[in-house]
């Protein structure tokens, strides 16, 4: 897409192309559906709460990788779960592009408020949440947006967009949410699919090029105005990096 003039109060991707920093806008689209996915079997459930408690000892607002092999062969209707995405994503204007993005497993018990612009600058996230409805939502204090996470929750968003997950009725983290007690993981699928593909840049009204001065930085982040910017854990409000 065309650039267009730098405002003070617009924020600014700056993100590595290759090997060189460019600029683009910051979308405050999420799309977002209900589809209808197959129950992941019990076994299967299971084995994620195994892995969660002896390896990745989930602590209250982390979010962790999964062993993705084992849940594509403990679960015979895995590829339902793709076909749905695929169909989804289609009507988004997103051709074929899914089958093309990186996947993961992820897990999460709750999340801390954040953006992911410092290291996924370049992409977008296109989630499918494959556990039951635990009470909790996922929230994008920039848009307003509180979506309810269950089975066939899917997003896609932007990965500089400030996004957390806590108790449904709630709009701040707070570790003591979640305590041992509960078992409030959430599962999802994520791609991680390029922010440059045409297909994704018009999905959410990307504008690329947007500081000529993009190259004189060396690491990818988020800025308004000039100032370098960061996501409070709590709140999910921005702040100046120091």
């Amino acid at each position: 897409m065309t650039s267009a003039p730098l405002s003070s109060h617009r924020l600014v991707s700056y993100y590595w192309s290759g090997d060189l920093i460019r600029s683009r806008s910051v979308s405050g689209r999420v799309p977002t559906a209900t589809l209808d996915i197959p129950e992941p079997p019990p076994r299967l459930v299971a084995d994620w709460a195994r892995e969660i408690a002896s390896n990745l000892v989930l602590e209250p607002g982390d979010v962790e990788q999964m062993p993705l092999a084992r849940t594509m062969t403990r679960w015979p209707e895995y590829r339902a779960c793709l076909r749905a995405m695929q169909d989804w994503t289609g009507t988004l204007g997103l051709g074929e592009v899914l089958a093309c993005g990186d996947l993961a497993l992820m897990a999460c018990r709750g999340a801390r408020y954040h953006h992911d612009g410092m290291q996924y600058g370049g992409a977008a996230f296109c989630n499918l949440f494959v556990s039951d409805d635990k009470g909790l939502d996922l929230i994008y204090p920039g848009t307003g947006q509180r979506i309810a996470l269950k089975r066939g929750t899917a997003v896609l968003f932007d990965t500089c967009q400030p996004h957390g997950v806590v108790p449904r009725g709630a709009s701040r983290f707070d570790e003591n949410d979640f305590p041992d007690s509960r078992e409030l993981s959430q599962l999802f699928l994520t791609w991680e699919l390029p922010i440059e593909d045409p297909r994704v840049a018009a999905a959410l009204d990307i504008v690329f090029d947007i500081d000529p001065a993009a190259a004189q930085c060396h690491e990818e982040q988020v800025r308004r105005g000039g100032t370098r910017l960061g996501v409070r854990p709590d709140s999910g409000i921005w702040e100046p990096v120091t």
